[in-house]
């Protein structure tokens, strides 16, 4: 199945400030903005953290994490980011939601290295509870994006006090020149099967549609941007239920969600592999405020997972699937166990 977008560009130009301007069968020209999300895995650094369980990840852990290793990590992950989007976007992603990181200082290290220094990205994070002290956060461009407002939501079960996850963070600021807000999300994991471990995604849905509703009601029109490792599809109860997020544009009511990552996995188009399926769970979802035809306002092109040859692994185990950094205990000197995901919005320039 095909995603339609909602007009077609004929060709492309470069301005000077970095910006493509697309030039559209209609003889409009729109500029392109990328929103990007991307699961580091495991990202840490070398150093032992009181309070968290990160030994694995330390020179003296199991996988024998030392510094040659970390800078190893840092230098694909940067070449991976430098690359993406750059069809559309020279600058890159506007902004980066990731996950999977230890602490602010792998983010600034990330951030500092040659093939990002230019971007000069800034960065938004908080540190969440979760025992293995990993965190989610935003990496953004503040040539494309101007950071207004950011917080953290802890994300809590009712009856398991003693529950630590990672926080969901909202980050709010313009994109060429309009609000928009951006949740990052990574919810909690399969393990002991999807089953048993939904209920779990569950509340976590729970928790991203009430930020959601929070910010509709603050303003009915609010472009909203859910994106994260949700550890689900599109079409498994938490997304499809819970948030009711759609799978065509023209499904979805005022106020309502938009999932243009249910297309592509319907293509066999998947963001990580296990036993021999694809599944999706890196999305990026969107509210009603950025559909339409509109384009004298920020509007939704199109998706796309990122999974150039590069990022994926040519011989073994994992042949075919994204490139990891480890297979067990042994470095194997890859990039992530998820391809990034990108979705593309465009305005008319004037």
């Amino acid at each position: 199945m095909k995603v339609k977008a909602f007009f077609i560009i004929v060709c492309l130009s470069l301005l000077t400030n970095g910006l493509v301007v697309a030039q559209t069968q209609t003889d409009k020209q729109v500029a392109v903005y990328s929103l990007g999300f991307y699961n580091l895995e495991n990202l840490f650094d070398t150093i032992p953290s009181p309070g968290v369980n990160d030994v694995e990840f330390t020179p003296d852990g199991v996988k024998a994490w030392n510094g040659q290793k970390y800078w190893k990590k840092i230098g694909n992950m940067s070449y991976a980011i430098s690359k993406l989007a750059r069809e559309f976007c020279p600058e890159g992603p506007a902004i980066l939601g990731v996950c999977e990181i230890e602490n602010r200082t792998v983010l600034e290290d990330l951030a500092k290295a040659p093939l990002l220094r230019q971007a000069n990205y800034q960065i938004v994070h908080y540190d969440s509870p979760e025992l293995r002290g990993v965190d989610v956060a935003l990496l953004y461009n503040p040539k494309l994006f101007t950071l207004t407002s950011s917080r953290p939501y802890r994300f809590t079960l009712p009856n398991r006090p003693d529950w630590k996850s990672r926080d969901q963070l909202l980050v709010s600021g313009l994109l060429a020149g309009e609000p928009i807000h951006v949740i990052v999300c990574h919810w909690p994991s399969r393990r002991n099967g999807e089953k048993q471990s939904r209920p779990l995604r569950v509340e976590a849905a729970k928790l991203s549609k009430h930020i959601i509703d929070s910010l509709h009601k603050a303003d009915p029109y609010a472009k909203i941007v859910l994106m994260g490792d949700l550890n689900d599809d599109p079409d498994n109860i938490p997304l499809k239920k819970t948030l009711n997020a759609k799978m065509k544009p023209e499904e979805v009511k005022p106020q309502g969600l938009f999932n243009p990552m249910w297309r592509l996995l319907d293509k066999g188009i998947g963001s990580l592999g296990y036993r021999g399926e694809w599944n999706l769970f890196d999305q990026i979802i969107l509210s009603y405020a950025w559909l339409g035809n509109d384009r004298s306002t920020l509007k939704y092109w199109k998706p796309e997972v990122f999974n150039k040859d590069f990022l994926i692994q040519q011989e073994g185990t994992y042949k075919g699937y994204p490139w990891r950094t480890f297979s067990g205990n042994l470095f194997i000197e890859g990039y992530s166990d998820h391809f990034p995901t990108l979705v593309y919005v465009v305005k008319e320039v004037r």
